[in-house]
């Protein structure tokens, strides 16, 4: 067969490659030569594929920054060799990992599709031969003049290429397990894969990639809700080792007009705690200078996150916290768009 380009499959672990213990009749991960025995397809893709697996193989779990930085080293490490990157992961921390390689690999100009399922590869009505096969289609997928034509941290799914770090988990059950809901799709596969390239980054192909590999995970997300105690944010935010905070706050991002909440979230910010507010709803923009409530909260010192997830807010804070020292250069960047995460 001839072989049309060349891609790295990075197995994490996740559902995509579990099967029933007979023992117990719970899932747990298989060995990747066993996951492949139950693809036959896999002999006929006209892709060269090596395999990177991690050992053993985890649940998305329990997957942390030490891991993602494991697979930004793979990728480093195999940049020249491959011309894309497929990473088998469990959908419970797709998003998290997405948005954090997103960050990770600055300027990135090679496709990395993270992808798994919600069945058994070896089930009968499984999803996870289409998503596998289609992920490696479009790592190697390219131009005619031969640069990638989804050059981005992507997740794939269920017929739909989302940006990563525009991503987010919106179904347990459904194949259609993960949404853009403020980014359109990147492509959508039916008969034939329709690439919206409009939507889809552009690099600068001059420039090197560069990885990155620190992060700071001390990080906390906290969502407001009616009846929220005083005594119990004050708890939280005074946490010493606290770098960052993601706030789930109502619509466009307002919060409750208590003296005691602005008091405290100024106080933490203040002290070099930088907070993000991200609304609550899946769809829209956070606008702080829309209603008094949000005014009051960006008077505060609390940071925009626009039309971004909590994942990547999430990500983007540990990234910047592990590779920057420097306050006021963290909250600059807070501000900008890096890598397609949020809409300025």
């Amino acid at each position: 067969m001839l072989r049309t380009g060349k891609v790295l499959l990075i197995y994490t672990g996740g559902t995509i490659g579990m099967d029933i213990n007979p023992k117990t009749g719970s899932l747990e991960p298989l060995d990747f030569h066993h996951l492949v025995a139950r693809v036959p397809e896999f002999d006929t893709i006209a892709t060269g594929i090596d395999v990177y697996q991690f050992t053993p193989p985890i649940d998305s779990s329990d997957m942390s920054p030490q891991m993602w930085e494991q697979i930004v080293k793979i990728i480093n490490d195999g940049y020249e060799d491959y011309d894309g990157f497929v990473i088998l992961h469990g959908t419970d921390t797709m998003a998290f990992t997405a948005s954090a390689l997103s960050f990770m690999l600055e300027n990135l100009t090679k496709p990395v599709i993270l992808t798994g399922s919600q069945l058994p590869i070896g089930q009968l009505r499984t999803d996870g031969k289409e998503n596998l096969v289609t992920s490696i289609e479009i790592a190697a997928a390219h131009h005619e003049d031969g640069t990638p034509i989804v050059p981005e941290v992507c997740i794939y799914f269920n017929g739909s290429l989302l940006r990563g770090n525009r991503s987010t988990k919106i179904n347990a059950d459904g194949f259609n397990a993960f949404d853009s809901f403020n980014y359109p799709h990147l492509a959508d596969a039916g008969i034939n894969i329709v690439y919206h390239e409009e939507h889809i980054l552009k690099p600068d192909y001059t420039k090197p990639m560069i990885p990155h590999y620190a992060s700071d995970p001390n990080i906390l997300v906290f969502t407001l809700f009616p009846g929220i105690q005083n005594n119990i944010v004050r708890n939280m935010l005074d946490i010493p080792e606290i770098k960052g905070i993601v706030m789930r706050s109502y619509g466009s991002g307002n919060a409750p007009q208590k003296p005691w909440l602005l008091n405290l979230l100024k106080e933490a910010a203040d002290r070099g705690v930088d907070i993000i507010n991200i609304s609550q709803c899946a769809a829209g923009t956070v606008e702080m200078a829309r209603y008094d409530t949000g005014y009051h909260l960006k008077n505060a010192g609390v940071i925009s996150g626009y039309d971004g997830t909590v994942e990547s807010a999430v990500a983007k804070l540990m990234y910047l916290h592990g590779n920057l020292k420097d306050s006021e250069t963290i909250r600059y960047y807070l501000n900008q768009n890096l890598r397609g995460e949020i809409t300025l």
